[in-house]
This record gives C-alpha cells, structure tokens and sequence, in this order.
C-alpha cells in the first residue's frame, strides 16, 4: 500500500511541527488515504517506520513497541516526536542523529576518478555474507535479506564495493526510492547503512558509494537524498558537508533496547581516554557499573560495583599479579615459563659478544631481534640474513631495553589468541601494514595516506612509521620511498604486524584449529595470567602447527571487535554484574 505525504511534508522538512490532529486535518484537506495501513519497510535489520503515515502517536508508539527481538526499528519523518515519547517513555527514545538533505540540483559531480573497485548490486547470499561480515565489523547489525520488502512494494536496494583485484566486499550501502515506497510528492530517497571496511587500502570508497547512490537516483527523476548521522560522527560530516548536505530539521524515534544503549544511556565518564579503555569505560558504564577516571592519559580508571572495587589500566588490572606481569614483560622468563609447560617455541638467547651473536645467524640463517622488555613492536626486527643488519638492529633495540634477545625467525602468519579467564575468547590473523599501487603516487605518499586512514579507523592508535625498518623492508622488495608501485599491486611496507605500526586484524575466531585454542589456555595457566594476548606464528589458523613468540599482560580488546572482549572481561571482573550479552 503506497501513501500520498501532501504538503505536510513540505512543511515539515522545513521545520514546522504541527500536531498530529493539525496533520490529520490537512491530510484531510489534501485527499489523503486516512484509511490507508500504516507503511512499514523492513530493511532486513529492522523496519522503516514513515512516521507521516501513522494515523496518531499512540499508534506509531505500539508499532515501535512490537520491535522483533535482534532487531532496531526506526521511526522517521516523525512530525511531533513528544506526544510519541509520551506514549511510552521508558521504552522510546529520541535518536541523537542529525538528518541531512542533498537536493539534487546542488549537487556536482566528481572532479577526482578513484579506481581500483567496482560498484554493483548485492545480488546472492555469498554477497549478504561479505555485506555482513563488513557490518559486524563496524558494530552494525547483520542484515537477513529474506525480511526485506520487495523492491516492487518499494523495499530498500542494497549495493556494494568490490575489489578488482581481490574481489573482496570493501564497503556497502542501502537506498530507499520514496517515490515508489510511500508516493513522496517531493519525489525523494534516502541513505542508510553506508560501511567500508576499515582494513581497506583503497581511497574514496565511501564517496564513491555515495555519489552512485545520488547519481543513481537523479537518473530516476528524484529530486533528494535524505540521510541520518550520529551527532558527533564529524568523519561523516565532512564527507558529506563536501558533497553538499545540509541539515534537516526532522526527527526520528526508536525503543530502547541492548543495541542502541549507548544512544539513550548518557554519556558516560567526560575523559579522552584512547580506544582500548574507552571500550572497557563503556561496557562498564552499560551495565550500571560506576567509573572513577585516575588517568585518561595512561589509560588508567577504577571500576566499582557492589562493594567491589577493580582499578585497570586498560585490560590490565588487579587481578593480574605482578609475578604474572613480570612473566610476561621479561621476554626470556616466557619463554622458559611456557618452555617448561611443553609448548612449542623457537630459539632463544640474550645477544651478546659479537662471535656470539654470529654464531647464533649461522645456526638459524634468519633472525629476529627484539627488546627483552618491550611492547607495541617498538624495536623489533625479522627476518635479518647478515651480520651487518643483525648490529643495526641489536643497536636500535638497545634504545628501549640494554637487554637485547636473538630469536630463530619461524615464517608463517602472525596469529594473535585473546585469553580471558582461561577461556579463548578472540582470535585474529595480524597482517603487516601493506599499501595497494595506483601507477601514480609514489610508495612515500601511499604510505603516509594509508598511515593517515588508519590512525582515524583507530583513534591515532595505529600509524606506518617512515623509520629504518620501514626502509629496510621496502629495499628487500627492490623499492624505495621515491618508487612508483604500479597499478593493483599490493605490497608489505612492514614486516612485523604489530597493529601500533599500521599493521591489521582478519578475525579467525571461527576456524582457530582446538590444538592452537587448548596451546593458548595452556600459556595461560602456566603463566598464571587471567587475561592475555598471545602471540604466536602459524602456517594457518585452522592448523596445529605452531611456535610461541610472546606473551601480552596487556591486550588491545579494541583490535578484536565483533567478538566480545570487552564483555568477557567485565564479566570476569564483576560476575554478578548484568552482562550484556545475555
């Protein structure tokens, strides 16, 4: 059933708010289909609620309120949001988004061509399974294509961004054709659901979807695009303040539920804290618990809840001792420690005279070279063939411990195993910082643009330094920082994965062979450690294979979103708070 919005809809795009017995009479005036069934759009994570075409706020509130489980309804267009709210207002909430309009005839095309990915429709269920394997990523929900209103009764069009070269899903979007949905007089269509992966190595991807969206709809003879943003997404903001949106003043209401708290909660504590406490902050702040800032800065804040009183830096708290710490810190104490439990690992040993340290390359052929007591990867060197870059090397890592160690270099996949509470909890792939060539900008400038999206993906948490490693890396491959990588080609600019050095996450959870997962709790005990990262190097992640590299006290639960790190970890520290996966 389609639906005529009248001239209200003018009016209240331009900011008049009516009540919805004045709304009634005007669509009175105009003809309207009083009698019509309200229109719903299921969007395949939840419906689109056009608020104009419900008859009174108690009825857009009921709808609202019969929300299916796992899934978010929003209401939109909603003319007099209050006498909704006030239908049921410890279930229902005012969404903190903004709304934005182009109208067509402001927009300009593009002077700037990104290549390298196609755009297309999502067409089969392998498409709705990249798609939602991109949105989880992001924190969205997944999408159940089997729910969505047919196109024919003016359901939503979902299309995506695939890698020419890879064929991987790198972004998606939805749109929704208002004319065909609900008969807008103003012949309009909106935005929903824009995502792109945040590993992806390809410039303007979320532009390019946008600008398909607004050119694939003037081709149809519409003359808007509307979209709603979170508040404070200035990411966004700017993307779409250049393409020419301006604000709308329209609301949008949605009911309360675990996948929107932090929208009606409140802010939490008022502290600039770096992305590996906020998601801690946050979590905690979800289920009641009360948070005490010590220090942003470092990360630092102390947790209370029921006469229990935790205090963490990060993912590092009371519960880990300081032996456990001093085990994991001191790189040759893990490797005794988990030496003497029987697991796997390579070999070892403190560098030392020069003769000493030549032996130990002759012995093994390639090394590694790291910091006893380091982290982030700050000071670490694989892979090294000569005895003129194993001194380089022993050199630099002397800047951050006098303690240097030598290591057998084992080639294979960097796989990172989450252990909370003795249980795996996480599992990722890390993959060193690669760029993809153009055929015209240097491998300098592709760096420092890869550089620049991954320090926004991760709150400046992750950065491609421009250092000696960096240079030493691109030598082997036969490139410098003044080299043209050609068209499509992929290259590692580091040879370690450490995300703190733009290296990324492939979340291998799922497949994490039992042998790696019973290994990894195994670490843990030995070490005595209830939270954990390990890292180890593996010929794949759904093998047995393995050698142990080292041991984290302190691990980023930030890096390994979708799966629940953060919750794990509250719930060990207060296992009688509400936890919110239940």
């Amino acid at each position: 059933m389609k639906h005529n919005a009248s001239v209200f809809s003018q009016r209240l795009l331009r900011g008049q708010s009516p009540s919805y017995e004045r709304l009634q009479a005007r669509l009175a005036e105009d003809g309207s289909e009083l009698d019509a069934e309200p229109l719903a759009l299921h969007c395949g994570w939840g419906r689109l609620l056009i608020g104009h075409t419900y008859r009174d706020p108690a009825t857009l509130a009921h709808e609202l309120l019969n929300e299916k489980p796992g899934e978010r309804d929003i209401a939109l267009y909603v003319a007099a949001p209050q006498q909704v709210l006030a239908q049921s207002p410890q279930q229902l909430f005012l969404d903190p988004s903004d709304t934005l309009r182009l109208w067509f005839s402001d927009y300009r095309p593009a002077q700037k061509v990104f290549r390298g990915y196609r755009i297309r429709r999502a067409q089969n269920e392998a498409d709705w399974h990249a798609i939602n394997t991109l949105y989880l990523t992001r924190g969205m929900l997944p999408i159940d294509p089997s729910l969505l209103t047919p196109r024919h009764q003016g359901g939503p069009v979902y299309w995506l961004a695939e890698d020419e070269s890879s064929n991987a899903v790198i972004g998606s979007i939805m749109g929704l054709n208002h004319q065909k949905a609900f008969n807008d007089p103003e012949n309009g269509s909106s935005l929903w659901c824009l995502a792109v992966d945040p590993q992806c190595t390809r410039p303007g991807v979320g532009e390019v979807l946008v600008r398909h969206l607004i050119e694939h709809f003037m081709s149809r003879g519409l003359s808007y695009l509307d979209l709603s943003v979170l508040h404070d997404n200035q990411q966004a903001k700017s993307l779409y303040a250049k393409l020419g949106f301006r604000n709308l003043p329209t609301f949008a209401i949605k009911r309360k539920n675990g996948i929107n708290e932090h929208l009606f909660l409140g802010p939490g504590p008022q502290a600039d804290f770096n992305p590996y406490a906020r998601i801690i902050v946050e979590e905690a702040h979800k289920r009641g618990i009360d948070v005490q800032v010590d220090d942003a800065d470092a990360g630092l804040f102390t947790l209370s809840y029921g006469g229990r009183r935790v205090r963490c830096r990060e993912s590092l708290s009371d519960l880990t001792t300081a032996v456990s710490m001093t085990l994991c810190q001191d790189k040759s104490l893990t490797h005794r420690t988990l030496k003497a439990a029987g697991l796997c690992l390579p070999a070892q040993q403190l560098a030392g005279e020069a003769d000493e340290n030549m032996a130990f390359l002759e012995a093994h052929q390639r090394i590694v070279v790291k910091p006893l007591d380091g982290e982030q990867g700050h000071g670490v060197a694989v892979d090294l063939r000569t005895i003129e870059e194993v001194n380089a090397a022993i050199e630099r890592a002397q800047t951050f411990d006098s303690r240097v160690l030598l290591e057998s270099y084992h080639q294979g996949l960097d796989l990172r195993v989450v252990v909370i509470g003795f249980d795996v909890v996480a599992a990722a792939i890390r993959r060193p910082a690669e760029v993809v060539g153009d055929g015209s900008h240097t491998i300098g400038q592709l760096i420092e643009a890869q550089s620049r999206r991954r320090s926004a993906a991760t709150g400046g948490e992750s950065k491609i330094p421009l250092d000696e490693e960096t240079e030493r890396t691109l030598h082997y491959a036969g490139y410098d920082y003044t080299s043209v990588l050609p068209a499509n080609e992929r290259l590692a600019v580091r040879r370690t994965a450490n995300l703190h050095t733009g290296g990324c996450l492939e979340d291998v959870t799922a497949i994490l062979h039992p042998v790696l997962a019973d290994a990894s709790i195994r670490a843990a005990r030995a070490l005595d450690i209830p939270v954990v990262g390990l890292d180890l190097m593996v010929p794949a992640a759904d093998r047995p294979e393995y050698v142990f590299i080292e041991a984290n006290e302190r691990v980023g639960l930030a890096n390994h979103e979708p799966q629940p790190t953060a919750e794990r970890f509250v719930d060990l520290l207060f296992p009688h708070s509400l936890p919110a996966h239940s």
